[in-house]
């Protein structure tokens, strides 16, 4: 059918996240600068406001690549998984009742959704660690620089041991956790829903979404500008919906001492209330370079990501078939 797609290979998942998660981190980083120094606790101007919005790069350099390359190995391979057991279940299901509407693992939402939540749990090993130095750098603590703000953590380890050095590093990993499962439960199924509704449109009408035209083979998945459109829509509606866990993961990165979440949100509410008159608005500080970076990251990291697929998918079909590249 040509609303479903094989997922890619190994080898093509691995380097078109790898370079899909680095063009978009490098590119939209002085908006998620932004972004932290709104949600600091010391208030954006003494993060540092408009100044040096570039603290904290290097660690993104070294975490952006491994991060986004674990997300879609995990992904597509969870993916492919669950969708041939979903085949499979909904093959005997049929068989036996005649009733071929899929239910449970069979549900395309539900896989994504599955696929996309495993993935998010993979990245999170190299996310957490490049994340908190990153933001403890972009809120000009330790000199506002990524190396000074690991040194700090490493010189701790006299005093904490190396098991405590290593959950300094990992501190806020169960909020982020918390944070990009939700995000991608609504981002990627919806990203997906998109794509399929393109790819059937691309079969019924013959063009795409902006007039390329494509028949045949070569209307087994969307372009890449079509797959950035749907991924920035995507981006941005889940970004919006889950402001507050990530202003809660900032908050927990940041603090001087280790403390729970449920203290966290108390003190967000209290000074909110103190403030502004109001315990929910604190919750969503910084939501609109929030939805600005991940939509147009969204555009960039999934479109990117298309992209790749389709050149190496193309350069596979080329050798296989002698026919002409297209991407």
């Amino acid at each position: 059918m040509a609303s479903q797609s094989a997922p890619p290979s190994f080898q093509t998942a691995l380097l078109a996240g790898a370079l899909a998660g680095t063009t978009v981190d490098l590119s939209l980083f002085p908006l998620d600068t932004l972004k932290t120094r709104l949600q600091s606790a010391q208030g954006f101007f003494a993060s540092g406001g408009f100044r040096g919005i570039y603290r904290g790069v290097g660690s993104c350099v070294i975490g952006s690549a491994p991060g986004a390359a674990f997300f879609f190995v995990t992904y597509e391979t969870t993916k492919g998984f669950l969708s041939a057991t979903g085949s499979t279940t909904t093959t005997t299901t049929t068989t036996h009742t005649g009733d071929g509407k899929g239910k449970g693992l069979s549900s395309p939402g539900v896989q994504h959704g599955i696929a996309a939540s495993l993935g998010e749990i993979a990245a999170c090993a190299v996310r957490v660690p490049t994340e908190v130095i990153k933001q403890r750098a972009q809120a000009g603590q330790h000199g506002g620089s990524s190396l000074s703000s690991l040194l700090h953590i490493l010189h701790q380890r006299s005093a904490i041991g190396l098991t405590g050095v290593w959950r300094e590093l990992y501190r806020g990993w169960g909020i982020t956790v918390m944070r990009e499962v939700p995000f991608t439960v609504l981002q990627f199924p919806l990203w997906e829903s998109l794509k399929k509704w393109g790819r059937e449109r691309r079969q019924r009408t013959g063009r795409g979404l902006f007039g390329d035209s494509a028949t045949g083979k070569d209307a087994k998945d969307v372009s890449a500008p079509e797959s950035a459109l749907y991924g920035s829509l995507a981006g941005g509606f889940a970004a919006a919906l889950t402001t507050p866990l990530d202003v809660l993961k900032t908050r927990i990165m940041l603090s001087e001492r280790r403390e729970g979440v449920v203290n966290v949100i108390r003190t967000i509410w209290r000074d909110g209330k103190t403030k502004t008159g109001s315990g929910i608005r604190p919750f969503f500080s910084g939501i609109g370079p929030r939805v600005m970076w991940i939509s147009i990251g969204g555009a960039i990291f999934l479109g990117s990501y298309q992209s790749v697929v389709n050149a190496f998918e193309g350069t596979t079909r080329k050798k296989r078939s002698g026919g002409e590249l297209s991407l």
